[in-house]
């Protein structure tokens, strides 16, 4: 089993590109940053002198020296580009969503056994500062039987989104298939696959073609609730996560600092990256023996997507299961699927 870095390209440099993935890669030593494909600016060159530009990606592809292919580009072209990767024997680390139908992502999971490589899903916001104190106070069963959890990812941007493919009605497009994923991912990872699930979407903002509100409702075992949403007209949003229990109930924003502090230039390896501000506690309130209420200051642990990218590489160097498992984004895409009501 080698040790060497991963050779690793990717097939864009655009936001995502930039701040989420080659900052980690770099960051990392089981990676080498290695090459992009770059059809007409060469970006990447300013930031990283030494990589190589492909002028497409099928030429990226025929360097058998890469041995892993980040897929970051537009949503509708993610099953095409992992499918060409695989078979051209690179593993994959995809951007959400993975796949836009159960069916694209079982005939990805197919190709990828047959040709002996991974398909990982990017989801990063596991490693969210917010979501991590949000994880750690779930598990730590203070809240007591669990009965109702909100879940929300809101924004104001009333106008339409200059990129232009993304206010296309194409498979993939619109905010259910922006957000949800994220949403989505983070529930299954702490409560597993729901029972049920009542899918609610919308379409406000003047001109849209695709949909800028979504809430879906995930019933689980026990009676626990689940609400997912996400609106792009929220103009004064309210807590990121609320979750009420039978001994508690735990509030959280949606503090984690880690994309203003990557534009603002800051490594991930820096002692300040993925602290929170203070003042950005969540709030526990928890009963006594007695029955009476108390509500403290429950800072969260620094968050990092380098956590992410060391569960890649334990993936492909050492075997290690990955955190998000194929099963996990089958229930991901059957929840994104579910008919919504009318």
């Amino acid at each position: 089993m080698t040790t060497a870095p991963i050779r690793t390209a990717l097939l864009a440099y655009g936001m995502s590109g930039k701040l989420f993935q080659a900052p980690f890669l770099a960051a990392h030593p089981g990676f080498e940053l290695y090459a992009v494909a770059e059809r007409t600016e060469q970006r990447m060159h300013h930031d990283y002198p030494g990589i190589i530009s492909f002028q497409s990606v099928a030429e990226l592809l025929a360097d058998p020296s890469i041995e892993l292919v980040v897929v970051n580009t537009p949503s509708g072209t993610h099953f095409e580009l992992a499918s060409q990767a695989l078979r051209a024997g690179k593993h994959v680390l995809l951007e959400k969503p993975v796949a836009t139908s159960v069916a694209q992502l079982q005939e990805l999971l197919a190709l990828a056994a047959k040709m002996d490589r991974h398909v990982l899903a990017y989801h990063n916001r596991r490693w969210d500062t917010d979501f991590g104190a949000v994880r750690r106070v779930v598990e730590s069963g203070q809240l007591g039987q669990l009965i109702e959890a909100h879940f929300r990812f809101d924004r104001y941007k009333p106008t339409l989104n200059p990129k232009k493919f993304k206010e296309e009605a194409l498979p993939g497009s619109g905010l259910l298939y922006d957000l949800g994923p994220h949403l989505v991912d983070q529930a299954i990872s702490l409560f597993g696959r729901p029972l049920s699930v009542h899918k609610t979407v919308g379409h406000y903002r003047a001109n849209t073609l695709v949909d800028d509100y979504f809430s879906l409702q995930l019933r689980y075992p026990q009676g626990l609730n689940v609400w997912l949403t996400a609106g792009l007209l929220i103009a004064a949003p309210g807590p990121a996560y609320v979750l009420h229990g039978t001994q508690g109930s735990y509030q959280k924003g949606r503090t984690d600092p880690q994309e203003p502090q990557l534009l603002s230039g800051m490594s991930p390896e820096a002692p300040e990256y993925g602290r929170e501000k203070p003042g950005e506690e969540g709030r526990l309130t928890l009963a006594g023996p007695d029955g009476t209420l108390a509500t403290t200051s429950d800072p969260a642990a620094p968050g990092n997507y380098l956590g992410l990218f060391e569960a890649v590489f334990q993936a492909i160097r050492q075997g290690v299961p990955y955190p998000i498992q194929a099963e996990q984004l089958l229930w991901q895409n059957e929840l994104l699927e579910a008919p919504a009501a009318q």
